[in-house]
């Protein structure tokens, strides 16, 4: 399989955990964002919207949207699992999951914060401000959500802290103040204890700057 990425990208991050936790071996295919280099005519004809990740399978088959991407290596490698056998668990981690990669990663990516920044002609500070707002938000929303321990829905990773951590990596890099978060940040110091997650970390990457 091929993995295209970038180390900082949170989607890339995901899916480099789900892949460590399912044992799987993959070559990294490294495009970097802030060069956009994700908008070279070769990448667009394997991911039309020039977004990372993209997962080439071992048949060809070329698979994008972390989300999509970490259920189908869940469906195609069941073990370990990354959702309950229940549906209404499934249905609570991918609620945790969505909120994440959905509600607040959105916008805080890189195109939003560019588009501020190059269009709207937004102060840097005025951007710092937007990018914790949303981080705050939807962390007080996750933190009321997350029930059990060590991990986000009990005693077994899931997709929802394969989202969290690659969030809270964030959130630290633009110094997003995290004390009223006490059960998001033991989620992630658990799962940074984890071998798959911290092999994961952008900066154990090739590409890492």
């Amino acid at each position: 399989m091929k993995l295209h990425g970038y180390f900082r990208s949170s989607a890339s991050y995901r899916v480099r955990i789900a892949l460590n936790l399912k044992g799987l071996r993959c070559e990294h295919l490294p495009h970097h964002l802030r060069k956009g280099e994700q908008h070279a005519p070769a990448y667009l004809a394997i991911n039309p919207q020039g977004l990372v990740p993209t997962l080439e399978d071992d048949t060809g088959s070329i698979l994008t949207q972390s989300l999509a991407i970490i259920e189908w290596l869940d469906e195609t490698h069941p073990e370990p699992p990354l959702l309950p056998k229940d549906s209404i668990g499934r249905a609570k981690v991918r609620a945790l999951a969505e909120l994440i990669a959905c509600d607040i990663h959105p916008l805080n990516n890189t195109s939003p914060l560019r588009y501020l920044k190059n269009t709207m002609d937004q102060e840097q500070s005025a951007i710092d401000t937007w990018y914790h707002h949303w981080i705050l938000a939807g962390f007080e929303a996750l933190e009321g959500l997350i029930a059990a321990a060590p991990y986000a829905c009990g005693e077994t990773v899931t997709i929802a802290d394969i989202c969290l951590v690659p969030q809270v990596a964030n959130a630290r890099r633009l110094k997003v103040p995290l004390d009223k978060f006490p059960k998001i940040v033991a989620v992630d110091a658990a799962c940074l204890k984890l071998p798959a997650f911290d092999r994961a970390r952008p900066e154990c990457q090739p590409d890492a700057e």
